[in-house]
């Protein structure tokens, strides 16, 4: 069937049997049938610690998925020491209390710096970016740092100035 012009035809009862493939290889139902029809267990895993803030809205700290993901709902600067935002006019301060809080997560589920992969940081002043990106740079070599996304928003849960997000991977 090389080179042949079949676009909009339908395969579908169709016996390939002994047809040869493009990759050389027989084509073989059952083993395609098999495939199909192969289902993948998931795994997921909540993450918790009393180190970072407990949720406070219908979300987990941290969601491990087949154990080799680890998704990082936002962190803002909550200090669990007295349960409340610390820094309320300190974009610099709020962003290490934020950062503690994932390393605290990070620590609880198995990871650590060098394995985030993505972050996303909320803004509530984007002119407040260089003082964010100074802190986090601390804990990201720029040769290895994860993706990130960065935005200005409206507003953060209870009035704090920065919350970070991300995704890690062990």
């Amino acid at each position: 069937m090389t080179d042949a012009k079949i676009y909009g035809t339908s395969f579908e009862e169709t016996d390939l049997r002994d047809a040869i493939m493009p990759d050389g290889e027989t084509y073989d139902r059952e083993t395609s049938l098999k495939q199909q029809n192969k289902v993948t267990s998931m795994t997921r895993t909540i993450i918790r610690t009393d180190k970072a803030p407990a949720p406070v809205g219908p979300y987990n700290q941290a969601i491990a998925a087949n154990g080799t993901m680890i998704f990082v709902a936002g962190q803002i600067a909550i200090d669990t020491r007295i349960n409340d935002i610390v820094y309320t006019d300190d974009v610099a301060k709020q962003t290490e209390q934020v950062m503690a809080n994932l390393a605290a997560i990070l620590t609880e589920a198995g990871a650590n710096w060098s394995n985030v992969v993505k972050t996303t940081v909320f803004l509530k002043d984007m002119n407040d970016f260089a003082a964010v990106n100074a802190v986090y740079a601390k804990y990201f070599d720029e040769a290895t740092a994860p993706a990130r996304a960065c935005v200005e928003v409206s507003r953060l849960p209870k009035d704090v100035l920065v919350e970070i997000d991300c995704i890690a991977v062990i």
